[in-house]
């Protein structure tokens, strides 16, 4: 992995419950830490579901290693937010992750 490639900084972000005023438990995002990353879009595709156009972006995200990345984790970068698919460890050498994640659009 080289150094210069990883120029942006992400927010690794775990899911929190917490319950609301009404007594129902709520999804909130708690930081986990804030490291130096490389983002690669690596597609695009738009499709109809439910009679509205949705599209989706799949990216590769590379970040050095980490013990504790998981799939219930997400990251946000630049007010986007990412939804971590799998975690592969690079090479099974403890030196970097490759995040394949979807970008979630909301609205």
């Amino acid at each position: 992995m080289h150094i210069g490639k990883l120029r942006h900084r992400i927010t690794l972000q775990q899911p929190f419950e917490t319950q609301n005023d009404y007594g129902a438990f709520v999804t909130t995002w708690q930081d986990v830490s804030t490291v130096w990353a490389e983002i690669k879009p690596i597609s695009g595709r738009e499709y109809f579901s439910a009679q509205q156009v949705q599209s989706e972006v799949s990216t590769q995200i590379w970040i050095r290693y980490r013990k504790g990345i998981v799939p219930t984790m997400r990251i946000e970068h630049n007010g986007k937010h990412y939804e971590i698919i799998s975690v592969l460890n690079y090479q099974g050498l403890n030196k970097a992750l490759q995040l394949m994640c979807k970008e979630i659009a909301y609205g």
